[in-house]
């Protein structure tokens, strides 16, 4: 079948079940970011395969709804398939619940894989000031099921666990921390959906998520159960370190349970308080009706998860680690970046993906590496344009020794994730290339350079970074920053630097990245990411100040910038960041790495 026979033949289920649209979602049980290939719904039904976006099927109509990281990506993407994009974000483009307030009247959804959240916000759409009008959000979990022949099961990794040596914090501890959140909240019990807050909470990690180490499961936790659901329908044997782990978990209390007896087991008990405590934006719909029924909505909590801030707040040991995964990580992008250089100027045809399959094998060689953080991106020229490129296995560009190269990458190790990325000039650039590149260089030191008082958000300080872009009328159209976990996601919250409002101050130990961009389609994209950790600043009468501390080690190249553009400031940040790269990492390469790295890190 081809995406149109696809579509056409879920019509026929809307139809039959009385439904005039229908609302599919790129997430899964657990709002995760990232699915497994269960849930990538909408590339099975469009061939869109972005990580960001949302589908409405009507009888006529069949539209994607994505943000501006993707608009060029969707447009290639959906040719041919009858999807019409909606670019989100733009003048004149409605939200979707926009759109179905006026275009659709019973709207179906797989409560599965949509958000308590996100449905409010359609059933608010469909709202409207007449009062006979019938318009409601009908659940259908896993409605593609009834056409999607070969729908992938739901996966089943290998479970390992973390000792406190690892994490700084036994599971028991953070168990005890939890449940003195229900006391606050006068709440029984707490569902958590969140896969990465699972992880952080249980001091587990798997690769049920490909890039990412989450367990598909979830956890209820009370005043006297720990129920963690996660076994899956026809597992089979279980793996010797899986076995391992779920005696020690076992062991401290952790009932370990079928995934989806958490429609079962979840339930008022007398003895532990007739509250639950639940995270809308993360909980999917249809568990949320099943809670309400059997708890009653009069007995159900909602609010923020505590554990996002809890996790986001690095502890010592868990930053001890992430300096020793950045000094690892610095190691294998100086190798690499050492022969790119040398392959490219030798003459030889180097493609974007040999790149990145030579960038990942250098980090496989670093004890403890359990895999890449997310998809290299490996863009070349134009390619760099879309910044959320994919880089094909098959007919990938050559990367030539001129203009410029940019690589965003990360890796994921026992002591830390991380996520970098480098626009590497390869040879003449041209004038517009060179400003380009100066102007985001001189955003992302200006931000990681400030200091704010306590209290300060990411969005108050997301003009750090545009400011140089800004003035000469340039801009970006996604985020600035995103926060980075412990061997967990390489995206978390709460906290972020972007231009959309988000209340979550950055607090002493937030790690996050600082990645302005520009991009300019058909000619060049530029993009310098660092990551920061937020640290204090002393005090004053006026308060307790803040700053960042920068955690990467991979020298910038100084080759393409243009020296009147920089402040004075600018230009003596970046001369010490490139003497402490090499300082830093030159014992550890060899001779002749050592000495083009040298070279490369001489002062501006």
């Amino acid at each position: 079948m081809d995406c149109s026979e696809r579509i056409a033949r879920v019509r026929e289920i809307m139809s039959s079940k009385g439904c005039d649209a229908l609302v599919v979602c790129a997430g899964d049980p657990h709002s995760s970011e990232y699915p497994a290939p269960r849930w990538k719904q909408i590339e099975w039904l469009t061939g869109f395969t972005g990580e960001a976006g949302t589908l409405v099927l009507t009888q006529s109509h069949a539209g994607l709804w994505t943000d501006s990281r993707y608009f060029i990506q969707a447009a290639s993407q959906l040719d041919g398939t009858g999807v019409e994009l909606h670019r989100m974000g733009t003048p004149g483009v409605e939200t979707v619940p926009q759109w179905l307030s006026a275009n659709a009247r019973i709207v179906a959804v797989d409560g599965r894989c949509l958000s308590v959240a996100g449905e409010a916000e359609i059933r608010e759409a469909l709202c409207t000031e007449d009062p006979d009008a019938l318009r409601k959000v009908v659940d259908i979990p896993d409605i593609l099921d009834a056409v999607w022949d070969d729908r992938p099961r739901i996966p089943r990794s290998p479970v390992i666990t973390l000792d406190q040596e690892s994490v700084g914090e036994t599971r028991m501890e953070k168990i005890a921390w939890l449940r003195n959140f229900l006391y606050s909240k006068d709440c029984g019990a707490v569902l958590v959906t969140s896969l990465d807050e699972i992880a952080w909470l249980l001091n587990v990690r798997g690769s049920d998520i490909e890039y990412n180490p989450y367990v598909i499961s979830y956890l209820y936790v009370t005043r006297e159960r720990i129920c963690w659901f996660v076994l899956k329908d026809g597992a089979g044997t279980l793996p010797a370190d899986t076995v391992d782990s779920f005696g020690e978990l076992r062991s401290d209390g952790v009932e370990i349970l079928k995934y989806d007896d958490v429609f079962v087991e979840v339930n008022p008990v007398e003895e532990d308080g007739q509250r639950i405590f639940l995270d809308p934006a993360t909980l999917n719909l249809s568990l949320y009706r099943y809670i309400c029924d059997v708890f009653g909505l009069d007995n159900v909590v909602c609010g923020d998860s505590p554990v996002q801030l809890r996790k986001a707040v690095k502890n010592s040991r868990e930053l001890e680690g992430l300096r020793e995964a950045w000094f690892e990580d610095g190691i294998a992008m100086e190798k690499f970046l050492f022969w790119l250089e040398h392959e490219v100027a030798s003459g030889r045809e180097v493609t974007e993906m040999e790149a990145s399959v030579k960038l990942t094998s250098l980090r496989a060689e670093i004890e403890g590496y359990k895999g890449n953080s997310f998809e290299n991106i490996s863009a070349y020229g134009p390619n760099a344009a879309l910044p959320h490129y994919q880089t094909p296995v098959q007919g990938s560009a050559v990367i030539r020794p001129r203009g410029l190269y940019l690589v965003d990458s990360g890796g994921q190790y026992l002591f830390g994730t991380t996520d970098i990325t480098r626009t590497v000039p390869m040879g003449e650039c041209s004038e517009l290339e060179k400003e380009d590149y100066t102007l985001v260089l001189k955003g992302m030191i200006d931000l990681c350079t400030a200091v704010f008082p306590e209290g300060t958000a990411g969005c108050q300080l997301d003009i750090l970074a545009r400011n140089a872009l800004w003035r000469t009328r340039r801009n970006f159209g996604h985020g600035t920053g995103h926060g980075i976990g412990f061997y967990l996601g390489v995206h978390e919250g709460p906290q972020s630097i972007r231009q959309n409002f988000n209340r979550c101050p950055m607090l002493e130990g937030m790690v996050t990245s600082d990645e302005p961009g520009i991009y300019r389609e058909g000619c060049h994209g530029v993009r310098h990411e660092n990551v920061i950790l937020c640290t204090a600043a002393g005090e004053s009468e006026f308060g307790k100040w803040l700053t960042f501390e920068t955690l990467t080690l991979c020298h910038i190249d100084t080759s393409a910038i243009i020296p009147e553009l920089m402040t004075t400031e600018e230009i003596k940040w970046l001369n010490a960041y490139n003497e402490k790269v090499y300082r830093r990492l030159s014992p550890r390469l060899d001779g002749e790495v050592s000495a083009w790295l040298r070279a490369r890190t001489l002062p501006l």
